[in-house]
């Protein structure tokens, strides 16, 4: 994982990152998640190199690992 630790947690701030999945890359470094609360959200995947099915841990709209 990159930018965070096993648990999900941020080591930037040490707040936790929430599991999203990914339904669709949109304009390159964005891409449209399903955040499991019955949302849909626009983040940037800029750090992380992830496609559509990926999980991704986001943290303040940000992807910063993918779930392997």
């Amino acid at each position: 994982m990159t930018g965070c630790e096993e648990d999900g947690h941020c080591t930037t701030c040490a707040d936790e990152a929430r599991p999203a999945t990914v339904l669709r890359l949109v304009d390159g470094d964005f891409a449209d998640v399903d955040t499991g609360s019955g949302g849909i959200e626009r983040i940037s995947v800029a750090l992380v190199d992830a496609a559509a099915g990926d999980t991704v841990l986001v943290h303040a709209k940000e992807a910063i690992g993918v779930v392997t």
